[in-house]
């Protein structure tokens, strides 16, 4: 290799035009260590999300709502406010897939086809402070992401720390679309 090919080799390394196999693959998602699922059932309010199909009619006022089953299943009552103002919903089920309670699978699918292994997302609980107030909640695969509270308004400085957090896991924050939520 002559000088002037590892000069230009040494430099689009340094520019990061070219990447190592380490670079290249990024940093894991981690979800927070330990989750009380009682502490965490109760009505959240949506206050950023990611923009997806499945939430495509959903204007403003985007609550989640979890209540334990008694097999230890979590039930999940999402409900949004469409433009025209009716309000629509979608009941699904979760379960942890570990003891730390911190990765969860959800699904929407009907009752009856909630045997079949297909339909469920991830739901992995990624920071959370420890009055169960505030969540940043997201998916291995940075595909989805939102940020809830337990009151429909975020104080800035809490919503920005908590889209730090979605940042800092290489989450593509430029995504993120606040929710309206009316006053109450």
């Amino acid at each position: 290799m002559s000088k002037l090919q590892s000069t230009v080799l040494a430099l689009a390394f340094s520019c990061g035009l070219i990447s190592t196999p380490a670079q290249a693959s990024e940093q894991a998602v981690t979800s927070v260590s330990k989750v009380n699922l009682q502490q965490y059932a109760g009505t959240w309010y949506e206050i950023a999300r990611f923009p997806m199909f499945f939430q495509r009619n959903c204007a403003r006022d985007v609550t989640a709502t979890y209540s334990l089953n008694p097999d230890g299943t979590v039930k999940v009552d999402n409900r949004c406010v469409k433009s025209n103002g009716a309000q629509i919903g979608s009941v699904g089920q979760a379960h942890a897939v570990d003891a730390s309670n911190s990765q969860l699978k959800v699904t929407f699918l009907p009752t009856w086809l909630r045997w079949l292994p297909v339909g469920e997302g991830d739901y992995w609980i990624l920071k959370l402070d420890s009055q169960y107030q505030t969540v940043l909640v997201g998916s291995p695969s940075r595909k989805y992401l939102w940020i809830l509270s337990r009151q429909p308004q975020l104080d800035e400085q809490t919503y920005l720390a908590y889209v730090d957090a979605a940042r800092k896991q290489g989450f593509d924050i430029t995504q993120l679309q606040r929710t309206t939520q009316t006053p109450r």
